[in-house]
Parts: structure tokens; C-alpha cells; sequence
């Protein structure tokens, strides 16, 4: 299955919106509620990390704040920081009452969480050297292009996928593929645009390459992306949640969010 999402342009940038704006949902109620509290980690930026004076923050931490104010329960909302491993077991036994941390949403994770709509989808991109035109290329199918990608993974069972057409060409790591694209052995390289869009600000990339074509989403090959994660019969929690953020998405907050965050969009 392949992602939808639309786009908006914030500040020249392309950002997306993975929330369905014909959905119409009622206001919560959560007058009933004491507290709430986000359990996070610090391992997982810039979603969730610990910035220089020691805060945890991140995209899905603001986004946690978002929605308390979108809900108007700001006083009773807390973001407590643990580590990962541990955010499962400390949600089901009581100790906080979501998981904003990247859980994966899988078949087992839904059989034990219940969890809001994706509100992040991480999408595939291939990297070209400035100048070139692979955009030709690409409407072609890529007929025996060279591509650099990591082997055994699921960029490299994706690009098979929708571009079989293409020359897939196996390297252990991004970074071996990327010295490949620079010496001109592939045409492109094709993995993990979050990771991309990093490196292509690194000192390291030297603005040597830009993105081309897509993005590319997938649930079958990349996952569902990021959701907030709260315990089984706690679903109208999780409503209450996809209420606020879809205020967030509507009013342009998510596209702040995204570019406080990816200065280069993933998208």
C-alpha cells in the first residue's frame, strides 16, 4: 500500500499533510481527566532528543504540547523522558497515558496499543548529483539505471519493487553508496529520505547533491509511519488526539512543527 498525503508550501518548502481534511470530528470532552501524561525517549532525533541545556524536545515532544493547548488541558499535561526499551511496559502498567516516541505500528504492537492515525510517514528519496537530470530518467523507469542502495533492506526491496527497470547496485552502508554516487559508479542513491535530507545539509555532503523524484511512501516496505500511542481501552484518548491534531494540520501548525525541524524537507 502506498501512502497518501497531500503538500503545503511553508515559507518555500514543501511540506505534507497526512491527515484527511474531510474527516469531521466532534470536540472531546476530557474535563473528566487528572493529568496526561507523554512518556518519551531522548534517542530518536530530532523526534525525540535532549537539546543543549539538557530539555527534552523534538518533533513529536512539541507536537505533545500542541495538542494539550489544541485540547485546552495544557495544566495537566506532563512529557516524561525514559528509555526506550521500557515505554510499552510503562504505559500498560499505568505510568503515563501515551507514548509519543516512534513506537512502530505493527501487528503486534496494535494487538497490545491502540494507537491515533499516522500523523508522519517516512518517505524514500533518491539523491542525484547537482545538475543531473534524472528526472528524465525517472519518467522512463529508470531502464538500466545504476542505483546505489543499501542491500538487504527495505529501500533496496522497494526500489526493486517500483522501479524494476532499474540496475540495483548493493552496498553494505549509505555511506559506501554515496561515495559511489560521487565517483560516478551509480547514477543515484535511494534510501531513507529523513536521513537524506540531513546528510544533504552536512558539511560532509559539500551541496555536492539534491533530491530527485517523489517522494516515495509505502506502508508495505517503510511502516506506518509515527503515531501516538495509548493503552487499549483508553481509545477515546486516542480520538481526542486525532481531533487536535487534525486542528493542528488545519491550521498550519504541523507545517511549523515539520520545518523547526527539517530545514531540508524530506519531501
Amino acid at each position: 500500500m502506498v501512502g497518501a498525503a497531500t503538500f503545503a508550501r511553508a515559507q518555500g518548502v514543501e511540506t505534507p499533510n497526512f491527515w484527511d481534511q474531510r474527516q469531521r470530528m466532534t470536540e472531546p470532552d476530557l474535563s473528566g481527566r487528572s493529568r496526561i501524561r507523554f512518556l518519551t525517549s531522548v534517542d530518536f532525533p530530532p523526534f525525540n532528543f535532549l537539546d543543549q541545556q539538557g530539555r527534552v524536545s523534538g518533533l513529536n515532544v512539541d507536537l505533545a504540547r500542541a495538542i494539550c493547548e489544541e485540547l485546552n488541558v495544557t495544566p495537566i499535561c506532563q512529557v516524561e523522558a525514559m528509555p526506550f526499551a521500557g515505554l510499552q511496559e510503562a504505559l500498560l502498567k499505568g505510568d503515563g497515558e501515551a507514548v509519543a516516541a516512534g513506537l512502530a505500528v505493527t501487528a503486534d504492537s496494535r494487538a497490545r496499543l491502540a494507537f491515533t492515525h499516522s500523523f508522519f510517514r517516512f518517505p524514500a528519496r533518491f539523491v542525484a548529483l547537482r545538475g543531473d537530470d534524472l528526472e528524465t530518467t525517472l519518467a522512463s523507469g529508470l531502464d538500466g539505471t545504476e542505483i546505489g542502495v543499501v542491500g538487504g533492506g527495505a529501500h533496496g526491496a522497494m526500489l526493486r519493487s517500483f522501479f524494476p527497470k532499474a540496475r540495483p547496485v548493493d552496498f553494505d552502508t549509505r555511506e559506501a553508496a554515496i561515495e559511489a554516487l560521487r565517483a560516478k559508479r551509480v547514477r543515484a542513491v535511494f534510501g531513507d529520505g529523513v536521513g537524506l535530507s540531513f546528510w544533504l545539509t552536512s558539511e560532509d555532503a559539500a551541496d555536492c547533491c539534491v533530491f530527485a523524484g517523489g517522494p516515495y511512501l509505502s506502508d508495505r516496505f517503510l511502516g506506518e509511519g509515527l503515531a501516538i500511542a495509548v493503552k487499549p481501552e483508553d481509545a477515546d484518548l486516542a480520538y481526542a488526539f486525532d481531533y487536535a491534531i487534525g486542528r493542528i494540520v488545519e491550521n498550519g501548525r504541523m507545517s511549523e512543527l515539520l520545518l523547526r525541524y527539517f530545514p531540508v524537507s524530506a519531501f
